[in-house]
């Protein structure tokens, strides 16, 4: 089973950067990069917790897809 992780789309229906998104989580942008791209490995809880905040995201399956 594979894991997608819809942050480019979340972004764009926001109107926001991936470098807003970095400055305003604290994540770094790289890191931001690889999920918006689906190029991680693995995802840190704290930090899918902190974007989920950040775009006011309530339900985990506006972010991910299996």
């Amino acid at each position: 089973m594979e894991l997608y992780i819809k942050l480019k789309e979340v972004l764009a229906e926001r109107g926001i950067t991936q470098k807003q998104l970095a400055e305003q989580s604290g994540i770094r942008a790289n890191a931001i990069s690889e999920m918006v791209n689906n190029q991680r490995q693995t995802i840190n809880k704290e930090q899918l917790a902190k974007i989920c905040e950040v775009l006011g995201i309530e339900r985990v399956e506006d972010m991910l897809e299996f």
